[in-house]
């Protein structure tokens, strides 16, 4: 298959493979030929899986515009097909394969270039109050050039409904509780939703733009700030692009407690995420059962590696903490309770029959709407996909770990907390695999030094290179894209989180759902709004 796609890219005129190894392609491409080999890609027995899409202004390198798109195809194999010389436009991809929605629609934002043929060229990000024509991602706009005194305010467009009996419902953008800004118009005829538009990036944060000219390390710092709840899975996707361009080979003891820490950031999030579904219809047992059990986690974190959220673990080239073996026992015998405890609760939720008769056909995802719209992680899942980046891609020791993606078909909230509740009883079973293992082997130090740890100091890194790495977060596979500068700084750096690229997919689920379904439709998919503000 690989060869059958090689001699199709090398048939396209002007086009240029210049990395084309067992398990990544890099093919630059003429703007005119893109969408007819995106077409072609989807043609074939997989459709290939999207991971990011990437604008880049690269006029101060001879390049105009760049734009770059990453795809996970059949097997271990990843594809960047790239477009140099953009000017002020791109072709849309959007009418071909629907996930590029949002990313397109950014690039007009931030770039100021024209996706010609966009379904919807509405501004995604650019609210009330931005300058016109500001286009912040653009080099030549300097990060404290916003000036007060050229804002305009222009009401965000909203589409409208007209008929007998519709009424619109506005909830947002202040909530009621501490959740952040995210406004969402319902459109409905009685409870029956026949539309609803979620508009989001209220306090977005601009951290792409604050990357440029950061070191790496300083970069990790921001990276792993992106979200509180994410913050293992985005550490390790940016750390793998680094460790990529400094070609730094990881121990096995480093690729062991990373694993750990992913398992261990799954465990808290997937528990915590089943309470506040239950919380979506009043279940307040479950609730509290979820809430207690993601306590005891967060907790537990704390005392192991020194933070709640895992924060300031991970670091390029290694990890900062490795437990001692008393803190090696009291994690391995406090997760054993902890499972029990999951094990003696989670029935009560199960075999609810109330809680099943809101969740079963409730905010149903097909399967073609996920794989159209690039939907990823449990919302994936519970839909038909069969897509987990733990297996899709060997990456720690996820491969001898025999992890199968747990697959529900129905789409329904029901699937998305049954995805859920197999993968906490997963990930249970790998950390206390890894954890037998340290034990035998005796690999935990009292004390770890750079040198035990692989952490990686003064990087020096070659100018002008590419590279992307990825994580499988308790939401789906989250991407970051990395490209220095002639310094080995950050020239560019692309976040794509798991919860971008799911929340397009909610107000689909929504529709033909009643009103008061909507807080147990949007908790099934618990979804970050920090992680697009970004």
């Amino acid at each position: 298959m690989q060869n059958q796609l090689r001699d199709y890219l090398l048939s396209q005129p002007d086009s240029k493979i210049t990395i084309w190894s067992n398990n990544e392609g890099f093919v630059w491409l003429e703007v005119d030929d893109l969408p007819k080999v995106l077409e072609y890609l989807l043609t074939l027995p997989e459709r290939p899986v999207w991971l990011t899409h990437v604008m880049n202004d690269e006029r101060e390198l001879g390049h105009g515009f760049t734009l770059y798109l990453l795809l996970h195809l059949i097997g271990d194999f990843t594809l960047t097909l790239a477009i140099k010389g953009l000017d002020d436009s791109f072709p849309s991809l959007t009418p071909i394969f629907p996930a590029f929605n949002w990313a397109e629609r950014e690039a007009q934002d931030l770039f100021g270039l024209k996706a010609k043929g966009h379904p919807d060229n509405r501004p995604l990000i650019l609210h009330p109050g931005w300058q016109i024509g500001f286009h912040p991602l653009r080099k030549d706009i300097p990060s404290e050039s916003l000036n007060d005194d050229k804002y305009k305010s222009v009401p965000l467009p909203v589409p409208n409904a007209l008929g007998e009996g519709i009424f619109e419902i506005p909830v947002g953008p202040i909530h009621a509780g501490i959740i952040e800004p995210g406004h969402f118009r319902f459109q409905t005829i009685g409870e029956t939703v026949l539309n609803l538009d979620a508009q989001l990036f209220y306090t977005h944060k601009g951290i792409e733009k604050l990357l440029e000219g950061k070191d790496l390390l300083e970069g990790l710092s921001i990276i792993e700030r992106l979200c509180a709840v994410c913050t293992v899975s985005h550490s390790l996707a940016y750390c793998e692009a680094v460790e990529k361009l400094a070609d730094i080979e990881l121990t096995r003891e480093t690729l062991l407690w990373r694993t750990i820490l992913a398992e261990l950031e799954r465990l808290y999030n997937h528990i915590g995420d089943i309470g506040n579904m239950c919380a979506g219809v009043g279940f307040a047992l479950g609730n509290a059962n979820g809430l207690q059990g993601k306590e005891r986690l967060q907790r537990l974190n704390h005392e192991v590696f020194a933070h709640r959220f895992l924060r300031g673990v991970v670091v390029p080239g290694g990890l900062k903490i490795i437990p001692d073996s008393k803190s090696l026992y009291a994690l391995k015998n406090h997760l054993t309770e902890i499972a029990r405890d999951f094990e003696e609760w989670i029935p009560l939720i199960l075999e609810c029959y109330e809680f099943r008769q809101r969740a079963v056909t409730t905010g149903m995802l097909k399967r073609e709407s996920a794989i159209d719209l690039g939907v990823t992680g449990v919302a994936a899942r519970a839909s038909g996909v069969n897509f987990d980046w733990r297996t899709a891609h060997a990456h720690l020791l996820y491969p001898e770990l025999a992890v199968k993606p747990v697959v529900e078909e129905t789409g329904d909230v029901w699937a998305r907390i049954s995805v859920r509740v197999c993968e906490v009883r997963e990930s249970f079973r790998i950390i206390m695999t890894l954890l037998r293992e340290v034990i035998i082997t005796g690999e935990s130090a009292v004390k770890v030094s750079p040198e035990r740890s692989g952490q990686v100091r003064n990087l020096k890194l070659p100018p002008l290179q590419i590279a992307w790495g990825c994580a499988e977060s308790p939401r789906g596979t989250d991407v970051i894209w990395l490209m220095t500068d002639e310094q080995g700084k950050i020239f560019r750096c692309r976040i794509r989180t798991a919860a971008y690229a799911n929340w397009p997919a909610v107000p689909l689920a929504v529709l033909g759902n009643i009103v008061p379904d909507f807080p147990l439709i949007n908790k099934s998919f618990e979804l970050c709004y920090s992680c697009c503000d970004r």
